[in-house]
């Protein structure tokens, strides 16, 4: 029987790995790659004596995100629509952890320490939430053109929204927000509804930043209040909350069309530029290999969200198509932000870039969603 059961998933196996987008595999591939490529080069000086440690350390992450991708590849999507309600109570469940026993950093409760590995359930929350909503949502049907629908919708999402938002973490919860917006916009939100949800939320984003502050109640943190500040006042303070972003400009703006190479990177190897490996590796990237460097990782994330949304058009049902759309617009929003973040067209919010930035929870979380993808492209291309 044992025998029998593996060349029966043997032979499943091979259809469905024909039916893979290998320009999307290709695409991710060279990103993962290229991202190991960067941050040889943008830690090199980091770790005295070892200055291939922060590649060697993402190089697994990859691996083990690798092996994440393949095993989700031969899951069926429906299973994820099927046990939704599981994924979203152990979602809810990991980020109420963080909150009793997770590890603190620089004033934030993001990871959960297990032995030799410490994660952040949030970067894996991006992927479940979208597949929870998008079986929410597809479970419903044409009934998601009704505001009750709708607003069902955006309160299960709150729940997750506000326990990474008070860990805190703005970027993931924006990450969130945006996640919400794409599922909501491919399940077939009628377009009023859409227009009053976008006015209700520069409502509150307005009450946040200076109607609530005035009358002293403050909902963000000091430092997150700084960073949005900052952005729209870029001129004030350029050694105080200011600081990171013109030394990010600087270091892009350096870096020229060819970069300065490894040793001729100032700004990155003498520390000059913050959190150069996580936050700000984008203009380490460009310091370091310049424009046509930087726009080599732009076409690898452009081809990735054109495949992405190929998934959409091709996927075989309802709860495909939504869960491919959030996936890919999510994807999208994390690489608009962090980029523009290093340029001066985006606050800085703390998103990291997908496959390039340092961390093991953002890298393996980012693998299962292309994993996800791919699922979803060649189920849809056998039907």
């Amino acid at each position: 029987m044992a025998r029998q059961r593996r060349r029966r998933m043997a032979a499943d196996a091979l259809p469905l790995v024909r039916r893979l987008d290998w320009i999307l595999l290709t695409a991710v591939a060279g990103a993962v790659a290229y991202g190991l490529w960067v941050i040889s080069g943008v830690t090199h000086d980091d770790v005295p004596g070892d200055p291939s440690h922060f590649v060697i350390r993402q190089a697994i992450f990859a691996a083990v995100g690798v092996v994440g991708f393949v095993a989700v590849l031969f899951v069926d999507p429906v299973v994820y629509q099927r046990y939704r309600r599981v994924l979203y109570g152990g979602t809810l469940g990991v980020m109420l952890l963080v909150f009793l026993g997770g590890a603190a950093a620089r004033g934030s409760k993001r990871w959960i320490d297990v032995s030799f590995f410490r994660f952040q359930p949030s970067e894996f929350g991006k992927l479940l939430l979208v597949l929870f909503l998008a079986g929410f949502l597809a479970d419903r049907g044409r009934r998601v053109s009704d505001l009750r629908t709708v607003l069902t919708a955006i309160g299960l999402a709150l729940l997750p929204i506000a326990l990474v938002f008070a860990q805190p973490d703005l970027g993931t919860a924006l990450v969130y927000t945006a996640a919400l917006a794409a599922v909501l916009f491919v399940a077939g939100t009628r377009w009023r509804h859409v227009a009053a949800l976008g006015t209700v939320a520069v409502v509150i984003v307005l009450a946040v930043l200076w109607l609530l502050p005035s009358g002293g109640v403050h909902v963000l943190s000091d430092y997150q209040y700084q960073r949005i500040t900052s952005f729209l006042h870029p001129d004030k303070s350029p050694r105080g909350s200011t600081y990171n972003i013109h030394q990010s400009i600087t270091a892009v703006g350096a870096g020229g069309p060819h970069g300065r190479g490894i040793k001729g990177a100032t700004q990155t190897n003498f520390h000059y530029l913050p959190e150069h490996a996580t936050d700000f590796v984008f203009a380490s990237l460009s310091e370091v290999r310049g424009f046509l460097g930087a726009s080599v990782l732009l076409l690898l994330y452009l081809l990735i969200v054109w495949r992405g949304l190929k998934a959409v058009m091709l996927a075989r049902d309802a709860f495909s198509a939504i869960a491919a759309g959030g996936i890919v617009f999510a994807f999208l929003f994390q690489v608009f932000v962090n980029a523009g973040m290093t340029i001066g067209i985006a606050p800085i919010t703390g998103i990291p870039l997908p496959f390039v930035s340092v961390g093991g929870s953002a890298m393996v979380a980012n693998l299962l969603a292309m994993g996800v993808l791919q699922a979803i492209y060649a189920r849809g291309r056998r039907r």
